[in-house]
């Protein structure tokens, strides 16, 4: 055997291998979950939260939390990032209940209380249910998705089945397998990745407004990403840098809260378009 196809046997069986780690490891990459016992008990500082389990179809129970405000103006369903668990992610629930909004936050399969055999379809089933149970006692048009970072891409699946009032994304990416290339750009990810998450497919079938939050510094999911999202439905879509913040510092950053509140309670002005020069077109030279 020549020495050269000696060497390029070797290179594509570790090619292979490496593939194969990945296609079964990939698990402990992408998710960084904290474990929480049966009986731990979520407290938080003026703020009133209900805990609840949800029985799957396939008998995984999904844990959350509803925090709850006197006389809600709605509802936010918060599907958080990749690592932890609810109970770190709640102390977010006040940037929500302070603008009169109820917050429903979930732990995903393997997630703090929440047990099952996590997959990208199971998740997403669990999230409908979650959806559908608070349908039953809430008007669609009072349902507003919020999704942060791995998060973003469920939400944007879900509001592409359903009608909510507003789509949220915090920290977007255009797709997983997208991310995870930046990574690995050798490696066949399009095949090997099991949660390859395509946002972009997703949000092509969203029809309620959809509101972009990304940090202008995030070195985890760049915010060309958001850029690139916020193209696909313009005439819905808004997007807002939030100038120097990173993937998991925007909650520091004061431009973050006033452009929630903006969204939230729809603090817009109405401008009257005939007074602009918005129909005014360069004149070219010739």
């Amino acid at each position: 055997m020549p020495y050269w196809l000696h060497i390029v046997l070797w290179v594509l069986a570790i090619y292979i291998v490496i593939s194969v780690l990945l296609f079964y490891l990939q698990d402990y990459f992408l998710f960084k979950p904290e474990k929480l016992p049966k009986d731990f008990q979520f407290l938080y500082e003026n703020q009133v939260v209900e805990e609840y389990n949800l029985e799957a179809r396939d008998g995984a129970i999904i844990n959350g939390l509803h925090f709850k405000t006197k006389n809600p103006k709605g509802v936010v369903l918060y599907l958080k990032g990749n690592s932890k668990s609810i109970k770190g992610w709640g102390k977010f629930a006040v940037d929500f209940t302070r603008l009169g909004y109820d917050v429903i936050m979930v732990d995903y399969r393997g997630f703090g209380k929440s047990i099952g055999k996590r997959s990208q379809k199971n998740i997403k089933h669990d999230l409908q249910y979650v959806y559908n149970k608070i349908r039953e006692r809430v008007q669609e048009k009072y349902i507003i998705l919020y999704g942060r970072s791995l998060g973003s891409g469920f939400a944007t699946k879900l509001a592409s089945m359903n009608h909510p009032k507003l789509l949220i994304l915090d920290a977007p990416y255009y797709s997983l397998t997208k991310v995870t290339g930046r990574y690995m750009p050798f490696m066949p990810l399009s095949v090997i990745l099991k949660y390859p998450m395509p946002t972009f497919k997703w949000l092509q079938y969203v029809n309620c407004p959809v509101h972009i939050i990304h940090g202008t510094n995030d070195k985890l999911i760049p915010f060309k990403s958001s850029v690139k999202l916020s193209q696909i439905k313009p005439n819905l879509t808004r997007l807002y840098p939030i100038i120097g913040g990173g993937h998991k510092n925007l909650n520091t950053f004061e431009a973050y809260h006033e452009v929630m509140e903006q969204i939230i309670t729809e603090n817009k002005k109405h401008i009257d378009l005939s007074t602009t020069s918005i129909g005014v077109k360069h004149s070219s030279k010739k």
